[in-house]
């Protein structure tokens, strides 16, 4: 059977699966189809293999990793271990072309397990299981995990790590026999977080080869696992990460695991991106309109003067701003990050008459008003600290190092969850508030809950932060979310499911946010993804870089300023000013098409565009980043226009004008002279680009010519 069946010209994640025996459905193959495949889907892709079980136990003859681990606790005798190994029987298997259902039990180990696959917008496939006690006596889930095979010419594996202000860095090896683990076990995805695992033939690459990601869309723990065995090839999947102990289910209870994605495409890492981003923008969380953003963090940082606040506010309007956002140092007690986390009342002595001042001043500007808050953490020296030591995550002998100079508040606990909620519902209620930075800026570290004898919670510390956010965008249905974690550090499919923005990461240097804005695009599409326009000498760095590839850099995500606009020139207001036009003139395509990332034969270019969804126009930058080596310059390559259109080539935005040594001027009119030229012929050859000089950005603007 294939799932889901094919239609003409669609490619799409599917899966071959075998049920002719009374297990587990086994799964001969998973990939791409679409065109060049039976259309009637009814002919098997794959009529032999040995496949892997839906869900892979040892009793099937298998010695990888489990997906389903576990045991029971007898509870007369208390001993442990039993039902450690099960062999679930198929009840029944239900699939229309939207939804894969199997439901199997284990009578022996007292287990009922259901595995539920579903089919998305942009042809990705998701799934997940549920596991239910139906034994006497406790079972403990020690993990769950949903994986598929995948075809053995995905030889070489992609994925990320990474560090504060370095986030999603790439890392790439060949798939060789063993696992390949990795766990986030922080209580968020992390600065270092594998982010996505993807598979793919040889040499693939943004435009080539065929490739499959995997992505775990859970905000907590979680597990992403590549394994080749010597005898049955490689599967690639994920699950939570469990703690010892953290899930353990009386009789009747039941687990389920969260959401495990998988994606596939024959066009390369642009193709991947593209049906992430598909899925996303089919959510009904997903922002209708992307306001541009000025925070003032780094303009003010905990400095609260409302005088200067509206003076940037003034500034940010001349500008075109749309959307002004008071950034940490509002609330009681936050003069620096050693106090106040916890305390979310208008602090008094800083804002005498209230936030209003500066709330109505913004929106008097016309310009949304936003604000910051960090409601799962708490500082020692706080009020809320003082009055419930016991708020807080710990093992419960001790209390975890700190970091940050703060502790993470124990949502999972009524109580405090009722105090954040309130005091959150109560500033948002009282002051016309658009959106909110949500900061979550240290890990979960040794995270016990004392209503559980600090046994571990971090799987219902993640649920009650779902249940918080859920509940206060009932309550606010105008407020828009963004997730920041220290930066980058809570950025999955399970957050975007609720926020309307994402902070890509805290380095705002525009020629660092280079590659961590390229690799954070491979899962979020770019309307999501917060980029700045920082100051002058960034604050990261003390690198100082022109405004143009400052803006140039911002241009391709959510764009937004970063910046003591009181500081900046008339003549640089008015530059970013025709920066900010340009955004909102570009902001239709920037945010609905398909985002291209053409190789460079020059290491020193970078090159990023996006191709409108009619393929009627596209955007495409060149960044050069650096010294080139030689004077070739680059042909720029513009995948995915249409082949028989003419297109007319524009710059868009600042042109280097003078000729570098040796090298010639671009022509005043265009890279082509002002000549038409073919969809087939720049997705094929492209434009010609001259080298430019280190850390310049140029735009060009492609327009299908009407006959």
């Amino acid at each position: 059977m294939l799932f889901p069946s094919l239609r003409p010209g669609v490619t799409r994640t599917a899966l071959e699966i075998d049920s002719t025996d009374d297990g587990m459905p086994t799964v001969l193959w998973a990939g791409p189809v679409g065109a060049g495949h039976d259309p009637s889907g009814h002919a098997p892709l794959v009529p032999n293999g040995p496949g892997m079980p839906l869900l892979g136990e040892q009793s099937h003859g298998l010695f990888t990793r489990p997906q389903l681990r576990g045991f029971r606790i007898d509870p007369v005798h208390g001993t442990t271990g039993a039902a450690w190994t099960p062999r679930l029987l198929a009840d029944s298997i239900d699939a229309d072309d939207a939804r894969l259902v199997v439901s199997s039990h284990d009578p022996a180990a007292g287990l009922f397990v259901v595995v539920e696959i579903e089919t998305l917008t942009g042809g990705a496939l998701r799934a997940r299981a549920a596991v239910t006690n139906t034994g006497e006596g406790r079972y403990v889930v020690e993990g769950l995990e949903l994986c598929l095979p995948v075809s053995d010419q995905l030889t070489e594996l992609l994925d990320f790590t990474g560090r504060h202000e370095r986030e999603r860095t790439a890392q790439r090896h060949q798939v060789t026999d063993g696992l390949w683990l990795r766990e986030s076990r922080a209580g968020r995805p992390g600065l270092e977080s594998a982010t996505q695992l993807i598979l793919g033939q040889p040499g693939f690459s943004f435009g080539h080869g065929e490739v499959l990601g995997v992505h775990v869309a859970w905000s907590g723990n979680t597990v992403m696992r590549v394994e080749r065995s010597p005898a049955l090839g490689t599967t690639v999947g994920g699950g939570e990460l469990l703690l010892p102990g953290e899930m353990s289910l009386d009789t009747g209870e039941s687990y389920t695991s969260p959401w495990v994605m998988f994606a596939a495409a024959t066009d390369g890492l642009d193709g991947l991106a593209a049906s992430w981003h598909a899925f996303q923008r089919a959510s009904p969380a997903h922002p209708d309109l992307q306001p541009v953003v000025l925070n003032v963090w780094e303009a003010v940082y905990f400095d609260h003067d409302l005088g200067r606040l509206k003076q940037i506010a003034d500034r940010a309007h001349r500008v075109g701003v749309e959307r002004f956002v008071l950034d940490d140092g509002w609330f009681r007690h936050r003069r620096d990050d050693t106090a106040g986390l916890g305390d979310w009342y208008v602090d008094e002595g800083v804002w005498p008459d209230g936030l209003a001042p500066i709330v109505d001043h913004v929106r008097e500007l016309g310009m949304e008003f936003g604000l910051w808050f960090e409601p799962e953490m708490i500082n020692p020296d706080s009020d809320l600290y003082r009055a419930h030591p016991d708020w807080v995550l710990s093992p419960g002998d001790r209390l975890p190092l700190l970091h940050r100079n703060q502790l993470v508040l124990d949502l999972t606990r009524p109580d405090a969850f009722d105090y954040v909620l309130e005091r959150m519902d109560d500033v948002l209620s009282s002051y016309a508030i658009s959106f909110v930075k949500w900061d979550h800026n240290r890990e979960l570290l040794e995270a016990g809950s004392g209503l559980r004898g600090g046994a571990a919670a971090v799987h219902e510390q993640t649920l009650a932060y779902y249940r918080l956010l859920d509940t206060l965008r009932s309550r606010h249905p105008g407020v828009a979310w963004e997730s920041c974690a220290a930066g980058g550090g809570r950025i999955d499919l399970g957050v975007l499911e609720r926020a309307q923005r994402v902070w890509t990461s805290d380095m705002t240097d525009a020629l660092a946010r280079q590659e961590i804005q390229r690799w954070t695009l491979q899962l979020v599409a770019p309307e999501y993804a917060g980029a700045h326009v920082s100051s002058p000498v960034s604050h990261s760095t003390w690198r100082s870089l022109y405004l143009d590839f400052r803006a140039a850099t911002a241009l391709f995500g959510a764009f937004g300023i970063e910046w003591d606009l009181t500081q900046a020139t008339e003549e640089d207001l008015d530059r970013l000013a025709s920066w900010v036009d340009r955004f909102k003139r570009f902001r239709p395509l920037l945010h609905s098409g398909r985002m291209i990332r053409p190789e460079s034969s020059d290491p020193a270019v970078l090159l990023h565009g996006v191709v409108a969804a009619d393929r009627g126009e596209a955007l495409v930058g060149h960044f050069q980043l650096d010294e080139s080596a030689h004077n070739r310059g680059v042909w720029v390559r513009v995948p995915g226009l249409e082949p028989d259109a003419s297109y007319d080539l524009s710059w868009e935005g600042p042109v280097v004008d003078i000729a570098t040594s040796m090298s010639a001027a671009p022509p005043a009119d265009g890279p082509t002279a002002g000549q038409p030229v073919s969809g087939y012929a720049l997705g094929v050859q492209g434009f010609w680009m001259p080298r430019g000089r280190p850390e310049f950005a140029s735009l060009v603007h492609v327009r299908r010519i009407r006959p």
